[in-house]
């Protein structure tokens, strides 16, 4: 190791379970993060500050105002030019730590594209915002034989789980085993836009997924907790609980991937804070001339970027990606986001 890059990076490799060997490990090593909100961005700016030789950061969202109470990466510049957060991501990132080789990707995960994104890294890390992304995630990494961290917060609460197919329990067999949801995840009925979020949670849980992502990247598997850890930063509450494989489990015994295969994945889906995204898989849009069309039809408020174009009609505010997808803002009603999508995006 050069004397620049030990020095760098010597108050970790002072810390005996990770060494000059381990670090040297890290340095080499590649992960992929999908989502890059309160979780994503705090355990981004850990591993690209430990060492993490490559990082892709998947992330289908913009930032905005609102994500800067908690989204440690992004600053007000960022909101204002409402950029993909992927994009400012990486931005952010390569300054931290120019030796790191960070791509971000503004991308929806599909099953379509799932396998395509995820291959090739020998961990996926969790950073997304809902039930449906994490287990076609679980789905893809069981099927791909590669390990994943999953973790989510909100309100004061968080949890996180590192899952090894083959090895511990994964996502299905915990959520889709007939145990109560609550005695292993947030539950479906919670969202940061309903019961909020503290940024210490979001700090705290991806220091843990952080520290275990660490013992894979560094080879040191027999450190690996092998449990769901839950803590409550506002009641001091934390958990430590023992998961065990569901038998009968249908991704990672029987091998029905269903999210994978696309079966239980809505082409509409609500995506909070008063919003309906559409996906229109396959459909490359020209943002230019969508944004000059627009322009000429009197719509107001018309703001675009290399990654996106934004604009607002009556009480909606309607985002657009070039590769088709939307996100409306104003409403909970997929017909009333598909009726704004067929009338200024066209069908």
């Amino acid at each position: 190791m050069k004397p620049e890059v030990y020095e760098k990076y010597s108050r970790q490799i002072l810390f005996a379970e990770i060494g000059e060997g381990g670090q040297e490990k890290i340095l080499n090593s590649s992960a992929v993060l999908v989502g890059c909100g309160a979780l994503g961005t705090a355990l981004a700016g850990l591993l690209v500050r430990s060492g993490l030789g490559k990082l892709r950061i998947i992330d289908r969202d913009f930032v905005e105002l609102s994500n800067l109470q908690r989204q440690t990466l992004f600053d007000e510049a960022d909101a204002h030019g409402a950029l993909p957060k992927a994009i400012a991501a990486e931005r952010h990132l390569r300054a931290i730590n120019s030796d790191a080789d960070v791509e971000g990707i503004v991308a929806d995960l599909t099953p379509q594209n799932a396998l395509e994104l995820l291959s090739g890294f020998p961990l996926i890390l969790d950073g997304t915002d809902n039930f449906q992304t994490r287990l076609l995630l679980n789905d893809a990494a069981v099927s791909l034989g590669i390990p994943w961290i999953y973790a989510a917060v909100v309100g004061s609460y968080g949890v996180t789980m590192t899952i090894r197919p083959s090895e511990t329990a994964c996502l299905a067999c915990l959520l889709e085993s007939g145990e109560p949801s609550g005695a292993y995840s947030l539950g479906n009925e919670l969202t940061c836009d309903t019961a909020g979020v503290l940024g210490a949670a979001a700090g705290v849980i991806a220091s843990i997924e952080s520290s275990e992502a660490i013992k894979i990247l560094s080879g040191r598997l027999d450190a690996l907790h092998r449990r769901l850890i839950s803590c409550d930063v506002w009641t001091g509450k934390f958990q430590s609980i023992r998961t065990e494989h569901n038998p009968s489990c249908r991704a990672c015994v029987r091998r029905e991937f269903r999210f994978l295969a696309g079966d239980a994945q809505p082409h509409i889906t609500l995506c909070g804070r008063d919003s309906v995204q559409i996906h229109e898989r396959g459909r490359q849009l020209n943002l230019d001339d969508l944004s000059r069309r627009l322009r000429g039809a009197g719509s107001a408020q018309v703001q675009s970027n290399d990654f996106l174009l934004r604009f607002c009609v009556s009480s909606y505010e309607v985002t657009v990606f070039s590769d088709g997808r939307a996100i409306i803002k104003g409403t909970k009603d997929p017909a009333v986001a598909r009726s704004l999508y067929a009338r200024y995006i066209g069908t």
